[in-house]
């Protein structure tokens, strides 16, 4: 079992730095395939697999960021929905800045 593990390690190690410029530039690119979500699909049951594609991308946030980055046409409802969703979380935030403050303020003067 322990040959068995040296050569999964070997196959997935890095190539040491200064061997050539070709193994420097192939680097980055093997460093950003490691990255990423990956699903073992098990007895051929694909819709299993995709659900849980889909949990792990939930919960990675990288939904959020496909949503983010997509660019099409917003509607000025929906435009004017998400400024005002903004801005609540500002003024939440800002609420809860000057709160935490005067909370600070009153333990450093002992109140």
């Amino acid at each position: 079992m322990g040959s068995l593990a040296r050569r999964v390690c070997n196959i997935f190690r890095l190539p040491s730095p200064g061997i050539n410029s070709l193994t420097q530039e192939l680097r980055p690119f093997q460093i950003q395939q490691w990255r990423g979500i990956r699903v073992e699909v098990y007895e051929g049951n694909v819709e299993k697999a995709l659900t849980i594609l889909q949990r792990k991308m939930q919960s990675s946030g990288i939904e959020r960021m496909i949503k983010r980055e997509q660019t099409h046409h917003l509607k000025n409802s929906e435009k004017r929905v998400l400024a005002r969703k903004k801005l609540q979380r500002k003024i939440q935030s800002q609420e809860l800045a000057r709160k935490l403050k005067a909370i600070l303020i009153k333990k450093v003067r002992g109140l």
